[in-house]
C-alpha cells in the first residue's frame, strides 16, 4: 500500500478485510491511537496489522492513523463493517465540517468515486501546506489537531447539530491548554517549534485573534465528555513534559488542570507515565525536538522527499538504468572510489535524462536540483522492487 499514491483508501480496506474486529471499546482503539503517537499529533508508527512496503514517511503515517482512527471509530459506534457506508458517511462529515475542498486542480480532474474523494480530503487534512518547497524548508509538514477530527466524527455519529462549532470548542480549550502549559514552565527552543507546530495545525479558530485569557477553565469545569478531556490532558502532559522534566510550577498546572477535568492524581500521574515512555521510546525520531541549522534541515528534508520518489518509482528506474549500462558501471565504481570531474558530469548529466523519463521525479528539474544528485546517487543502491501500482487490489 503506497498512501501517496491513488487508490490506497480501497488497498486499505482490502487488507484488513479478512481481521476480526481488534477493538472491543472505544478505550482499546484509544490505547492503540496513543502508541502510534496520533493522539499527540506525532505520528511515529501505524498500527501493526497494516504492512507497509516501504518505510513510509510522517505525513503518510498520519494519514493512516487518521483513516484508521476514523473507520474503528465508526465501526465502534455504529456496530457495522460496511466500508462503503462508512466512506459515504466520512465524506458527509466533512462536508457538514465544511473542509472537505478540494484544489483547482483537483476539481479538473474531478471524479465521481467516494473513495478517491476522501482521499483528496485526508490529505487536506494532514498538510498544513501543500507547497513543496514550504514543505522541503520546514520540517513540521503535517497537522497536529487531527484527533480531534476524530473526536468530533464520534460526536457526529450521534448527533449531527452544529458540528463545526463543536470542533472549534475542542480546539479552541486544547489550544489554551497548550499556551498556559507552555507559560508554566521555562521557555526554550523545543517549546517554539511545539508552539508553532500547533499554532500551525489550527483549522477551526484564527490563532492571530484568538486571546488566551484563561476563559476556557469556565469550559473544562462544565465538561462531561471523558474522551475531550482525556485529550486535553494528553496536551497538557505532552507540553510541559517535553523537556523530560517536571518542575514545581509544571507540577501545580498539571494536577490543577487534571483535577477540574475530573481526573484523580493516580490517574493524571498515569499519562505523565506514558508520555514519558513516549519521549524515552522515540525521542530521537520527533520532528520537532531536532534542532539542526538550515542547510542540515533543507538537505534532511530533501532526503526524505528523494529517498520516498526514488523508492516508489523504483522498478521505472531500474528500466531506465538498464539501459544506460555506462551510468551503471559509473554508479558501481562511485561506490568503491571517488569518480573523477568528467565522470561525475556524465553522471549528472544521464540522471537528469532518466528524471526526465519519470515525471515524479521532476523536482530534479527545478532551479538547483542537481544539488540533489548525491543524495539519487546515494540511494541507488537501496532500489526495491516493487511493482508499477502498488495501490492495485487483486
Amino acid at each position: 500500500m503506497n498512501p501517496s499514491s491513488v487508490g490506497w483508501i480501497d488497498k486499505y480496506f482490502h487488507l484488513i478485510k479478512d481481521d476480526a474486529m481488534p477493538f472491543t471499546t472505544f478505550r482499546d482503539l484509544y490505547g492503540v491511537l496513543k502508541k502510534t503517537g496520533f493522539v499527540y499529533g506525532i505520528n511515529i508508527r501505524i498500527p501493526r496489522k497494516i504492512e507497509a512496503e516501504h518505510k513510509l514517511t510522517e505525513d503518510e503515517c498520519a494519514k493512516i492513523n487518521l483513516l484508521n482512527a476514523l473507520y474503528y471509530t465508526y465501526v465502534l459506534e455504529k456496530r457495522s463493517t460496511d466500508t462503503a457506508l462508512f466512506i459515504t458517511t466520512i465524506n458527509a462529515f466533512y462536508k457538514d465540517l465544511e473542509i472537505n475542498h478540494v484544489s483547482f486542480w483537483d476539481k479538473f480532474l474531478n471524479t465521481n468515486k467516494e473513495s478517491t474523494k476522501l482521499e483528496k480530503i485526508i490529505d487536506s487534512r494532514v498538510y498544513i501546506d501543500d507547497n513543496v518547497i514550504s514543505k522541503t524548508f520546514n520540517s513540521i509538514i503535517t497537522n497536529s489537531f487531527l484527533y480531534i477530527d476524530v473526536l468530533t466524527f464520534k460526536r457526529y455519529l450521534t448527533n449531527t447539530d452544529s458540528i463545526r462549532i463543536y470542533a472549534q470548542n475542542i480546539e479552541y480549550v486544547a489550544i489554551n491548554i497548550i499556551y498556559h502549559a507552555l507559560n508554566s514552565k521555562e521557555k526554550n527552543k523545543s517549546d517554539e517549534k511545539l508552539a508553532s507546530l500547533f499554532k500551525n495545525s489550527l483549522t477551526f479558530i484564527d490563532g492571530e485573534q484568538h486571546n488566551f485569557d484563561g476563559s476556557y477553565r469556565d469550559q473544562i469545569l462544565n465538561n462531561f465528555i471523558e474522551w475531550e478531556n482525556r485529550y486535553y490532558l494528553e496536551m497538557a502532559c505532552l507540553t510541559v513534559w517535553e523537556d523530560k522534566s517536571l518542575e514545581y510550577k509544571e507540577s501545580i498546572f498539571i494536577y490543577g488542570i487534571g483535577k477540574d477535568l475530573g481526573f484523580t492524581d493516580k490517574q493524571i500521574s498515569r499519562s505523565i507515565e506514558e508520555i514519558t515512555s513516549f519521549f524515552d521510546k522515540n525521542a530521537s525520531t520527533i520532528p520537532f525536538l531536532k534542532d539542526n541549522n538550515l542547510a542540515v534541515q533543507f538537505y534532511d528534508s530533501m532526503s526524505k522527499i528523494v529517498n520516498k520518489l526514488i523508492i516508489r518509482n523504483s522498478k521505472r528506474l531500474q528500466k531506465e538504468l538498464s539501459e544506460s549500462k555506462e551510468l551503471v558501471a559509473l554508479l558501481s565504481k562511485s561506490t568503491i572510489k571517488d569518480l573523477s570531474p568528467e565522470e561525475k558530469k556524465k553522471v549528472q548529466n544521464q540522471l537528469l535524462d532518466i528524471c526526465k523519463s519519470v515525471p515524479s521525479l521532476a523536482i530534479f528539474m527545478l532551479p538547483g536540483g542537481a544539488v540533489l544528485l548525491p543524495i539519487f546517487i546515494k540511494l541507488i543502491p537501496k532500489l526495491l522492487p516493487s511493482s508499477f501500482d502498488e495501490n492495485r487490489v487483486e
